[in-house]
């Protein structure tokens, strides 16, 4: 739905295509979005096929908050990208991996990742501002 309504504003804005990436809920978390590992094959054929205005550039995840599952995590999502590259006929080193923050990019980096989000490491701890103090 995500996708489908994403492209549909493109065409509405007058936008270039858009690259976008799939997100993948590795840790099997509720608090985190993202479809399952097991259909991230079926979304990304329908973005690649049923999307024109969607350029498919890869896959995304956010691991758990304590990096107990680090490493399942991003070893779950390159076995994504293994299958959707082998399903879409895409070459892996044309398809980018975001994966890793701040408190685990070196391993994420290890494990293929191609994308890291830092920006704790570069601008210090988030504040929520309506967060409680304990």
């Amino acid at each position: 739905q995500i996708a489908n309504h994403l492209d549909r504003a493109v065409v509405s804005l007058g936008r270039e295509p858009l690259k976008v990436m799939v997100q993948v809920n590795t840790s099997g978390e509720e608090s985190k979005s993202g479809i399952d590992p097991s259909k991230c094959v079926e979304l990304a054929k329908h973005v690649k096929l049923a999307c024109p205005n969607l350029i498919l550039s890869g896959l995304m995840t956010i691991g758990m908050k304590d990096y107990s599952s680090t490493p399942e995590n991003f070893k779950a999502l390159a076995n994504c990208k293994l299958e959707v590259c082998k399903a879409l006929g895409i070459p892996t080193e044309q398809f980018e991996l975001s994966m890793g923050m701040s408190g685990d990019f070196e391993q994420a980096i290890e494990l293929g990742s191609t994308n890291v989000r830092v920006g704790s490491t570069i601008f210090g701890p988030r504040e929520y501002p309506n967060q409680k103090q304990n």
